[in-house]
């Protein structure tokens, strides 16, 4: 633990670095005050704020983007994992552009979204599937849809979930969340998570969680946290879904697949539209013909770019042609390397940090000893954090500023090398602050 001596001069650290960040990026400041005229704090998307102002990204193209003050950075961001791609895929303009020239907003079903979804079901293991904008908006489908099914009105998300702008569930529930009657999960707390499914049976509709959570900081679940869910929903007339928005790319059928345990539904998005605005929910046939148009009483599922050429021609290029099975093998093995890497830097060294993910998506921590749920990380210093995202700038690497990285396919082995090479900086110049 830091003495308070050693706090003070982590403040005082910190507010160097930010000073040095401000001193190379008056362009970027002088943005956020124009920004600030016409936005609440000059932002549109909370996640992408760091104070005192974030970067400013001018253009990118591959695995780099230059920021508006022409400082030039690796991007391994990856747009919180929607970006696989990288930036300005050649095949992604060219259905982009093929799209384009055949029509965009045409207000009527077509053969593009049939093959997409052709190829989704597929991949991912799904009888039948619906497409949305979002995955925040595929989530609030698919928990509907459960409620619809089952009859019963509440969910249960884990402590420290996400699932989108309306389903936030980090130190409780957001106050901008849809009002679903919610009981909170524990992460890969079996028994206290058994007996909570057990005590809300007859009014519990769905159990929801990411088999990876990914805003709450890459923590894996544990393989037998997911079997007592599927044992204990399936048992007693529960909906199981896995939101896989981000972890669908983790596994070339998702993690469900990796796990071998098989929702009631699945969400999907990010990436999955070839990096355009897309969501979708599918699973079992008896659960999604809910929404069967030709059937008795069917659900509504409106929305007006469900279906939209770009995404559907983007889509289903991406996923044949660029992020394929065997794509995806490869550049999730990049990721263990990687971490596994960070990991034993952070061991040689003996300070307190650790990676924490699967394949190509992780977070690192400033944080020693065992981090199996969201709980785990609430110790961590947001100083640390804020120091090594500073210090990594300053290195030519862009990440979020909480320690989440999601590798693009554009990203190298050299550039993980020059990488793990700047963390290593970072840790010789901030180890009296590592413990």
């Amino acid at each position: 633990m830091m003495d308070r001596h050693g706090a003070d001069r982590l403040d005082d650290v910190l507010a160097e670095a930010v000073s040095g960040y401000v001193a190379a990026h008056p362009k970027a400041q002088a943005m956020q005050d124009r920004a600030a005229r016409v936005m609440p704090g000059g932002n549109t998307r909370t996640v992408l704020f760091t104070a005192p102002f974030p970067v400013r990204v001018a253009r990118a193209e591959g695995a780099r983007i230059t920021d508006m003050d022409g400082h030039d950075y690796v991007d391994l961001l990856g747009e919180y994992s929607a970006g696989i791609y990288g930036h300005s895929h050649p095949r992604i303009k060219a259905a982009i552009s093929e799209a384009l020239e055949t029509g965009v907003n045409l207000g009527a079903s077509h053969a593009r979204e049939v093959a997409f979804a052709e190829t989704v079901t597929a991949r991912f293991n799904l009888d039948l599937v619906r497409f949305t904008n979002s995955g925040t908006e595929a989530n609030m489908m698919a928990l509907s849809a459960a409620r619809c099914f089952t009859g019963r009105r509440r969910i249960m998300p884990m402590e420290g979930g996400y699932h989108g702008g309306t389903l936030y569930f980090s130190h409780g529930a957001s106050p901008v969340n849809a009002p679903f009657d919610c009981v909170l999960g524990r992460y890969n707390d079996i028994e206290a998570t058994r007996a909570l499914i057990a005590q809300h049976t007859d009014d519990l509709a769905a159990v929801i969680l990411e088999p990876m959570l990914g805003g709450g900081g890459c923590i894996p679940a544990e393989a037998g946290f997911l079997s007592m869910l599927r044992e204990e929903t399936r048992a007693r007339g529960i909906v199981l879904i896995f939101d896989e928005v981000m972890t669908s790319r983790l596994h070339p059928g998702g993690l469900s697949a990796r796990f071998g345990i098989e929702p009631d539904l699945k969400t999907l998005g990010k990436y999955v539209g070839g990096g355009m605005s897309f969501g979708a929910f599918g699973g079992t046939r008896e659960i999604m013909a809910l929404f069967d148009p030709t059937g008795p009483n069917p659900l509504p599922h409106a929305g007006t770019f469900n279906n939209n050429t770009l995404t559907m021609t983007a889509g289903h290029a991406a996923m044949t042609e660029i992020f394929t099975p065997e794509a995806c093998i490869a550049l999730n093995a990049r990721g263990d390397r990687l971490r596994d890497r960070l990991n034993d830097l952070f061991m040689r060294y003996q300070v307190r940090m650790q990676a924490k993910g699967i394949g190509s998506m992780m977070t690192i921590h400033p944080l020693g000893g065992e981090i199996t749920s969201p709980q785990a990380t609430e110790h961590a210093d947001i100083r640390l954090k804020r120091l090594l995202f500073l210090d990594l700038l300053e290195s030519g690497f862009y990440m979020a500023e909480r320690g989440f990285v999601a590798l693009s396919l554009m990203v190298t082995d050299a550039d993980c090398d020059r990488l793990v090479e700047a963390v290593e900086r970072f840790v010789e110049r901030r180890r009296a602050y590592l413990g």
